[in-house]
């Protein structure tokens, strides 16, 4: 994320109480990772998280927060279905997801 903006990504800090997942997995859930990239900005993947997961504005920084300085972030759970479909949305702005097995 090449064009993130040092103001708007200084602005964000994650802490665990923002965090809506439980860590806990059983096994038959699924999750959705999304990388980093120099391509895209600060806001088009916090646009692109609200829409595809339907999280609020302050998830969707913290999740692109992690995704630009930790290099990639948990961004939803679910079922396979539900998982393959907010990938789907997210991939058309053109950054790397992957949807696999928690």
């Amino acid at each position: 994320m090449g064009g993130v903006s040092p103001v708007a990504a200084s602005t964000v800090h994650p802490s665990l109480e923002d965090r809506t997942d439980t860590g806990q997995g059983s096994g038959d859930r699924w999750i959705v990772t999304v990388f980093d990239n120099d391509h895209n900005t600060f806001e088009e993947v916090v646009a692109i998280l609200i829409v595809a997961t339907g999280c609020s504005m302050r998830e969707a920084q913290v999740e692109t927060w992690e995704i630009h300085n930790l290099g990639k972030s948990v961004v939803h759970h679910g079922d396979k279905a539900e998982c393959e479909r907010a990938a789907s949305i997210i991939s058309t702005i053109g950054i790397r997801v992957e949807v696999s097995q928690e």
